[in-house]
C-alpha cells in the first residue's frame, strides 16, 4: 500500500501525539508537534499515518523522510511500503537505528550525524545552578536580578501578541547585523508557533517584563513524562544576564515537575556548540542519517 501524504496541519494532533508516546524511546526534540508544525512550510513537511505511525516527508529544498514516529518494535519493517519510495532517512534516533540494523544488516547505511544530537540537561542543575561549573551563569543571574525590576509571568494566548512584537524587533536588529536564510526561516517558524500558541496541545512558555515591556520569551513543549523541550528563547541583549534569567526563571515556575530539558542541536554552528556546552549537558540524544541501499 502507498503511503498518503497530506500537508501537516492542526486538525491530526491527537493522532500524532498517540504516535508520540508509542514511541520506545526519549523522544528527541525533531518530532515534537510544535517543532514539526513550525517548521511545516521552510521544508515543506507532510505525514501519513500507517499502522499505528506517522511517516514525515521533507519536500524542500530536496525530498527524503525523516524518521518515523511510533511502536517502531512492533511494526512490519520488512513490508514496509516507505522503504520502497524512499531509501534516506534524516533525523533517525540511536534506538530505530539499532533496530533497523538488527532488520536489514549490511544493505541498511547508518551514518551518526554530529551536528544533529540533540542537548539534554539536569532540570534541577539549571534551576540551582550549584557548583563551579556554573558560576558564570550564577554571576550573570544575579546580576539580571540586582540590577533590574522585572515581572515573571508564565505565557497565556493574551500576551502573545507582545511576544510576537518583541520577536519581529528581535528579529530585524539580528537581521541587519547578521542576515541569513537560516535566521528568516528561524522567525517565520517562531510566527507561525506563536499565532497557534492556544491550538497546539501542551505548548507552554514565559515572558519577562522591564517597565511594562517584554524583554524576554522562552516558548517549551513536554516531549514526555520526564522530559520538556525549549523550541525558542530570545532576549533583549541590552540587559545583562537576561539569557539566564529566562532559562532558570521558567524551569523553576514551570518545569520543577520534570527531569529533564532538552534544549535541541547545535546545527554545527560553533558559537552555538560552545553556548549550549557551557551550560554542561547531562548527556545527548544522538540521531543518524540512513540509506537503504
Amino acid at each position: 500500500m502507498t503511503l498518503k501524504f497530506e500537508p501537516i496541519g492542526l486538525e491530526r494532533q491527537e493522532e500524532y501525539h498517540a504516535a508520540l508516546t508509542g514511541c520506545p524511546q526519549l523522544l528527541t526534540s525533531d518530532f515534537s508537534f510544535a517543532n514539526i508544525f513550525g517548521w511545516a512550510e521552510h521544508y515543506g513537511l507532510e505525514w501519513a499515518f500507517n499502522k499505528g505511525l506517522c511517516f514525515i516527508r521533507q519536500t524542500k529544498p530536496d525530498s527524503f523522510y525523516w524518521a518515523p514516529v511510533g511502536p517502531w518494535e512492533t511494526y512490519d519493517w520488512a513490508g514496509c511500503c516507505a522503504m520502497r519510495e524512499s531509501n534516506q532517512f534524516t533525523r533517525v534516533p540511536e534506538e530505530l537505528a539499532k533496530l533497523w540494523r538488527e532488520t536489514y544488516g549490511d544493505a541498511m547505511v547508518i551514518d551518526e550525524v554530529r551536528d544533529h544530537w540533540d542537548y539534554i540537561y539536569s532540570v534541577e542543575e539549571l534551576i540551582s545552578l550549584k557548583g563551579k561549573k556554573f558560576h558564570k551563569k550564577k554571576n550573570l543571574l544575579n546580576q539580571f536580578n540586582k540590577n533590574y525590576i522585572f515581572e515573571y509571568e508564565a505565557m497565556q494566548p493574551e500576551c502573545v501578541e507582545e511576544v510576537l512584537e518583541m520577536q519581529d524587533v528581535w528579529y530585524k536588529w539580528y537581521e541587519e547585523n547578521n542576515p541569513s536564510e537560516a535566521l528568516k526561516a528561524e522567525n517565520h517558524a517562531i510566527t507561525r508557533v506563536l499565532q497557534h500558541f492556544d491550538q497546539i496541545k501542551g505548548l507552554m512558555g514565559a515572558t519577562i517584563r522591564v517597565e511594562g515591556k517584554v524583554i524576554a520569551y522562552t516558548v517549551a513543549e513536554p516531549l514526555c513524562e520526564d522530559s520538556i523541550v525549549i523550541h525558542f528563547e530570545k532576549g533583549d541583549i541590552r540587559y545583562k544576564g537576561v539569557y539566564q534569567a529566562i532559562n532558570q526563571k521558567f524551569l523553576e515556575n514551570e518545569a520543577v515537575e520534570y527531569t529533564n530539558v532538552n534544549r535541541e542541536q547545535d546545527l554545527g554552528d560553533e558559537g552555538l556548540r560552545k553556548a549550549k556546552l557551557s551550560y554542561n549537558p547531562s548527556f545527548f540524544l544522538k540521531k543518524f542519517e540512513a540509506k537503504l541501499s
